[in-house]
């Protein structure tokens, strides 16, 4: 949700300037860039270098940068960011936000900010309580701002109560929500299975497939960056993920991975099964390792539950919901059929004949078909751009209803 976001970090004369790093690094392995404008008392905290190496970006303080007539335009950060955070916030400089007081540049910044403001106020708890900086902090809110509530602790004075700044990972999880809440996609549930199953033949074997999840967990990320709340099932893979909006149930055989997968459906408002499951299951398995001398053995497979057709005869008429077919040939037919079969909206088709798709790849190259009939090739991409190709599908399919 952050990535390529513009931040606006204003830093003030705090002792708890030093935690504007962590936030720093925070949003910056999230994808977004950061400029910092400080105040002249931040600078005694914290230095320009340590947050300029940080940010990759010269740290921005005095209204000039040279005496050649050079400036720093407030105008132009106002325009650029998506949005602006205030952290640490002293009393000082609340005062002078609420007041329209511009004799810095953080404050002269705040001013023409055309974007959310988020405010992280950090002082002793005795100035916080007092009237006054209520009141300027109940402006603020009343101007739009979002104030981050301080918590109560051990302060600089060393005495306990509110005041103490909000935790950087905190105020990573606010901006995190707020643009999560104006996603294309907020508000939308969505079912995401991915990965193989394994079915068991014995304690130490099974029967599964070369899929590795990692177009199932590019098309989970997608959607919670979208903004949706996910449920990604998964089978067994290597892979992780860490979004606060992806729920991640790890399951290992298509018996599982079923009865999950139908348990959440019906909560959803789609789902996208792009799970390599097993169409067999042993009709018996083994409690010891079947060894060696016991010479050739049969074994008798049954099938496994359809999870796309048992989903398909749930789905609701509000309910989106999309198949992947794998195929080596009659690829355009055979993704038809099930399409139809199985009572999807669209279906993801991609050949193993085509280099550098299918599994264990990192790129795909897929054809996407609605129920409609209209067909959408796509060239070789990587699966993360693979992956909001199929969501722009998805997206518009849910707007349509």
């Amino acid at each position: 949700m952050l990535r390529g976001k513009h931040i606006v970090l204003g830093i003030t004369g705090s002792i708890a300037a030093y935690k504007a790093c962590t936030l720093i690094r925070l949003l910056i392995k999230a994808g977004a860039e950061v400029q910092v404008v400080i105040t002249p008392a931040g600078k005694e905290f914290i230095t320009p270098v340590t947050l300029s190496a940080l940010t990759s970006k010269p740290v921005i303080s005095e209204f000039f940068a040279q005496r050649d007539g050079s400036w720093h335009s407030h105008v132009d950060l106002g325009l650029w960011a998506d949005a602006m955070v205030v952290a640490p916030a002293t009393a000082s400089t609340i005062g002078k936000m609420a007041n329209g007081i511009a004799d810095n540049m953080l404050v002269t910044t705040y001013l023409s900010m055309k974007a959310p403001v988020f405010v992280a106020p950090a002082m002793d708890l005795d100035m916080f309580a007092h009237p006054t900086t209520q009141n300027n902090l109940q402006t603020l809110r009343s101007y739009g701002n979002i104030i981050l509530e301080p918590a109560e602790g051990e302060l600089a004075s060393h005495l306990v109560g509110k005041g103490r700044m909000e935790e950087p990972e905190d105020i990573f999880q606010s901006l995190q929500q707020y643009f999560a809440a104006n996603q294309p996609l907020a508000g939308k549930k969505i079912l995401v299975t991915a990965g193989p199953t394994y079915e068991k033949i014995d304690p130490v074997r099974f029967i599964g497939n070369y899929s590795s999840g990692k177009m199932g967990y590019a098309i989970a990320k997608e959607c919670a960056d979208r903004g949706a709340d996910v449920q990604l099932v998964s089978g067994p893979t290597h892979l992780s993920i860490s979004h606060p909006l992806v729920t991640l149930t790890k399951v290992e055989s298509a018996d599982e991975m079923y009865r999950s997968a139908t348990e959440i459906f019906p909560s959803c408002d789609a789902a996208v099964l792009s799970a390599a499951v097993a169409d067999f299951t042993p009709e018996t398995k083994a409690g010891s390792k079947i060894k060696r001398e016991k010479g050739a053995q049969i074994l008798e497979l049954k099938p496994t539950q359809d999870i796309a057709a048992t989903l398909g005869r749930m789905k609701s008429d509000r309910q989106i919901l999309a198949g992947f077919a794998l195929e080596t040939d009659n690829e355009q037919a055979n993704a038809q059929h099930k399409l139809e079969k199985k009572n999807l909206d669209f279906i993801v088709l991609n050949s193993l004949r085509d280099e550098g798709a299918g599994f264990n790849y990192d790129t795909n190259k897929v054809s996407i078909i609605s129920r409609d009939g209209k067909k959408e090739d796509f060239p070789l991409k990587s699966k993360a751009d693979v992956a909001a190709d199929i969501v722009n599908t998805l997206q518009s399919h849910l707007s349509n209803g």
